[in-house]
Formats: C-alpha cells, structure tokens, sequence
C-alpha cells in the first residue's frame, strides 16, 4: 500500500488549547489476556465505522438522484430548500465572480500567505507524482506503449457544515490542474462561502470561476449527469458525509470516482520519548473532525498513557467543536498500552489508518514495520494537521 511521507520539523500548536471531559478517555492495557478481549472490542467498532452504508440511506440517496436525473435544476432548487433551508433561482445556482471575490477579501493576511505556501508545496508535490506516457520497442517493428491524458471535465465537491476546511480545495483542484484537466469545476453548499471566507479564498488563488452553490448527494447527481445548469462531469473527487459517499458510490460507473472517503482516523505509535501535551493535542485535532472520527494512541509507556490522558482533559475548553470530540472520543477513541513496539505495530498494521504519527526513538525503524497507512508522519513536530493542510502530500 503506498503511503505519503511527511518529516518536516514545522511547529504547528495551532490546536493546543486548554477542555475539561465529564469522562476520562479510556487507557487499554493488554497485560492480561482479558484486557485483549476489551482491546478487540474496541478496534472491531472502529472497523464497522467503514461498513457499507445501510440500506435506507442508500434508497435515500438513489431517489435524490433519479429527482434530479428527471427534474434537473427543479430538483437541486427544491433539495436545497429542504437540506440547506436556502432558497435559490435557477440563475443563483451558479455562483457569481463577484460573490467569490467579495467572500475571499474577508480573509487576513496570514491564512492568504499561509494558503499560497499550501498550493505551492502541493503543486511541487503533484508535479513529481504525475504520470507521463511511454513507449517500447521490445521487438522489430513492434511498438507498445502508454498514453496518459487528461480528462475533460472534473468535478469537484468541497463540503460544507460544520467544518469546511479551504484543503478539500486545494487538495483537490491542485492535481487536477498538475494533470491538464481542461475544465474543473466545483460544487459546494450554498452556504459555505459565506460562512468559511477561506474557501473561496482558496478559489479565488487558484482561479477557479465554475463554482456551483449545490451540495450533498444532490450536488453528485448533478455532477454525474447533469442540468440545466450543470455540467455533467467525467470525474469526481472530493469528501463529504455519508450522503455524499452513497451517492458516489450509486454513480460510479456512469462517471469515475476518487474513492469512497470513510470516517478520518488518526492512529499515533510513541514511546517514552514523547510529549503528551503533543500527543494529546494531534488525537483532538483529529477527533474533531466528526462523531466517526476515530483517535488512538499505541503506546509502550504507562507514564505517557496516563500523562496523555491528563492533557486531554486540560486542553481546550476553549475548542468549539467540544460535543463533537467528546462524542467521538468516548466511541472511537482509546489509548493503548502495549508491551512493545513491534505490538504496537501490529495493531497499526490491523487498523491501516488513514493518518499514522511516530513519536519514537527509532521513527525509521518502526516505519519499516509498517505495511498499512495511509500517510506517515515522523517526529514530534510533524503533526497530521501539517499533511492535511501545508505540506504536501495530498
């Protein structure tokens, strides 16, 4: 499985702040061979997070598809309406320049600066991962060979809610431009831009001016076959709720797909060497994300077990999304005192998170372990959120 490797010695303490917990997050040992039963448990609940989606939500979702296949841009207005509570005309469904211009100004200088050094770092990125056509010869009068072109079209959906991040922007319409793709296009909810000037900030930077005020499973449907309005799509990426991944998965096949996106997770291997101020702030960040999202630390010090645990308790009574991480934290969150290193990675290996942290003496040595992860960043000083926003692997 290949992974994107960050080790860059970056300090980022943006999400170091001070939360008191009704409920202490829970330390598993597995010591004695019953708590192996407990740890079980609680790793089999983090799997089923990425379990098919149910049958109702998916009937759902293929009747929001067939409304807007039949209905076209009636149907999007009349969604929108009833999920976003916006009432819009079909000549608002397209955002104007001006609207995302004026949104853009209301960004300081510093998340601008910062958002220039994130395209920058992902575009170099992308730049060396880009496939280029070839050619062989491997007999006389015998040519074979790969042609990589671009796609036409690309949709892009960059969600809205609670958390709209300005990196679903940049993570998504970076590559494409990289690739050549001819026209990218977005779609969003209507009421992200107004509410998360940094997104079309971010859109306004990389000069995208196709943005459409649609989201959720009716913004696929529309991507994938088209409105009035519209454009129908040969490809879309992008994350979204489990609304967003029904309907990607119902319209795979007519159009391409990245994937589909399952709850974020974040899984830290660290020893005795570690902070636990450090440690206790990357599983918030991450526990933030959503309800599903899932935190673990595996770690061979007791001292640290418990020292995380305490920090997570002191940081951020400040955080505005405390409901969210407690929720998820008391569901999909756990620390794992484990016997060895080489447990710890097992367990890792078992889980293939999304995100891996190490924050050991031997950082390269426990990566040589590691079969399954998506993204693996090194040392105390390369938090997950440097990869989800600066860095550069996407």
């Amino acid at each position: 499985m290949a992974s994107s490797y960050h080790g860059q010695r970056s300090s980022v303490a943006g999400h170091r702040s001070p939360v008191v917990f009704k409920r202490s997050l829970r330390v598993i040992e597995i010591i004695r061979s019953q708590e192996k039963d407990r740890l079980a448990t609680r790793l089999q609940a983090i799997r089923d997070r990425n379990v098919a989606l149910d049958d109702a939500l998916v009937s759902e979702v293929a009747a929001i598809i067939r409304e807007v296949r039949t209905r076209g841009d009636a149907a999007l207005i009349d969604y929108t309406a009833r999920f976003d509570s916006v009432q819009l005309r079909a000549s608002e469904l397209r955002v104007s320049e001006d609207t995302l211009k004026r949104s853009a100004l209301r960004v300081d200088s510093f998340v601008l600066e910062s958002l220039r050094e994130a395209i920058r770092n992902v575009r170099v990125f992308h730049e060396h991962q880009k496939e280029e056509s070839w050619e062989i010869t491997p007999a006389e009068g015998v040519r074979l060979g790969q042609r990589i072109n671009p796609i036409a079209r690309a949709g892009l959906y960059v969600p809205g809610g609670t958390a709209a991040y300005p990196s679903s922007v940049v993570m998504n319409v970076v590559p494409a431009q990289v690739a050549g793709v001819r026209r990218i296009l977005v779609t969003t909810p209507p009421r992200t831009l107004a509410e998360n000037p940094a997104v079309a900030a971010a859109l306004v930077e990389l000069n995208i001016t196709e943005v459409y005020a649609v989201g959720g499973a009716q913004a696929i449907a529309a991507l994938a076959y088209g409105t009035e309005t519209v454009p129908r799509v040969d490809k879309i990426t992008g994350p979204g709720n489990k609304y967003v991944a029904a309907a990607k998965k119902l319209v795979f096949g007519a159009i391409g797909i990245d994937s589909i996106a399952g709850p974020s997770e974040v899984v830290i291997i660290a020893d005795d060497s570690a902070r636990a101020d450090f440690v206790a702030a990357d599983l918030l960040a991450q526990a933030e994300h959503g309800e599903d999202a899932s935190a673990i630390l595996l770690t061979t010090s007791e001292d640290l077990a418990r020292g995380t645990a305490a920090e997570v308790k002191l940081q951020a009574a400040s955080l505005s999304r405390r409901a969210i991480l407690e929720r998820s934290l008391a569901r999909y969150g756990a620390i794992v005192f484990v016997a060895s290193l080489d447990e710890a990675c097992a367990i890792a290996n078992e889980l293939a998170p999304e995100h891996l942290e190490l924050m050991t003496n031997d950082n390269e040595g426990v990566a040589a372990q590691i079969r399954e992860a998506g993204a693996i960043f090194f040392g105390p000083h390369t938090p997950e959120a440097v990869g989800g926003y600066l860095s550069g692997p996407n």
